[in-house]
């Protein structure tokens, strides 16, 4: 259900007009979908950054997931000043089930060709976020699946001492995915064919770990193309309150060390799983084959499980972190 925050006077005001990017082809429209609640503290600095975006032309869908604070004056101030902004009721489920109710009800707010960013409450995006994106896709075909995703500057509350996110220095791909979440979801831009393949794919699962891991997968996993972008676009505020904090330095790796055998990892995976599985029909041949394996890799006795290991090359962005893939499979923490 819409909350009455919609803009419509101001759908197509002379700002939103497409700019000519070549002689034929205009700037495709991007549908930026942000998840808030409770977000007042931040949300006022993220807006004025996508106001402020290089890329004019977007529209703003916003799920607002049960906020007591004043986040949805924000919003309402915002759409005032001209802005296409429409604010739905969330489902109150979680971040990551806020996000997939936008992607289930983001289909009536698309046009041909449109593109999907999703964007976090409380960042500032770069003037550069969208443009670059948008770049990086131009060349695709638009109905092959395709996204990218780019680095960040992870920084205190205050946006203060900047630093880059971890490195990825392997190709993404389905196989990287099974094991191993690259995709910043507060970085990532969909082209049309990914849009409409996400959207369609949304109402499948019962539950997915997050959007951006969810989406990761299925792009790849359905043939489609992810492209890592070494530029950042946005300052990654972290705070007390972050759903999800920066994956980076040594306190984050022990971290990740310590969910593989308490278990996390596993459970993580049981929910992957599930939810490629309802959607298998997606997959290509080859990766429901390589979905399969990694299945496989999680039951049955040790040699079992190490052949299909072996068999699926699974990888993560390190050769450490790949061998400790190895090592949760020994101790069926995988």
């Amino acid at each position: 259900m819409t909350a009455p925050i919609r803009n419509r006077a101001t759908m197509r005001p002379p700002a939103r007009l497409p700019q000519i990017v070549s002689s034929e082809v205009p700037e495709p429209h991007v549908l930026i979908l942000l998840a808030v609640r409770n977000g007042a503290r931040h949300l006022a600095a993220q807006l004025d950054s996508i106001a402020a975006q290089e890329h004019r032309r977007w529209s703003l869908l916003v799920s607002d997931d049960g906020s007591d604070d004043e986040s949805r004056q924000i919003l309402a101030a915002f759409a005032r000043c001209g802005h296409d902004v429409t604010v739905l009721e969330g489902p109150c489920l979680g971040p990551a089930e806020n996000f997939m109710s936008l992607f289930r009800r983001a289909a009536p707010f698309l046009t041909p060709g449109s593109f999907i960013a999703t964007c976090d409450q409380d960042d500032v995006w770069f003037p550069s976020r969208l443009r670059f994106g948008v770049e990086r896709l131009q060349g695709i075909a638009a109905d092959h699946p395709a996204m990218v995703f780019h680095k960040t500057l992870i920084t205190d509350e205050a946006l203060q001492n900047p630093r880059p996110s971890a490195p990825r220095p392997r190709k993404p791909g389905f196989r990287n995915a099974l094991v191993q979440n690259i995709a910043a979801g507060n970085t990532i831009l969909l082209n049309a064919g990914a849009s409409a393949l996400v959207c369609s794919a949304a109402a499948e699962p019962d539950c997915v770990v997050m959007h951006d891991w969810w989406s990761y997968l299925i792009v790849t996993g359905a043939g489609g193309t992810a492209l890592q972008d070494d530029r950042p676009v946005l300052f990654y505020r972290q705070h007390g309150r972050n759903e999800v904090g920066a994956n980076d330095g040594l306190r984050a790796r022990l971290r990740r060390v310590s969910m593989v055998y308490a278990g996390t990892f596993r459970a993580w995976n049981d929910i992957n799983l599930q939810a490629l599985t309802r959607s298998a029909h997606r997959l290509t041949p080859e990766h429901r084959a390589t979905l399969a394996l990694f299945a496989a890799a999680r039951r049955g006795g040790l040699g079992a499980r190490f052949a299909a290991l072996w068999r699926a090359r699974l990888y993560r962005q390190s050769g450490f972190s790949t061998l400790a893939l190895w090592v949760a499979a020994s101790f069926r923490r995988l």
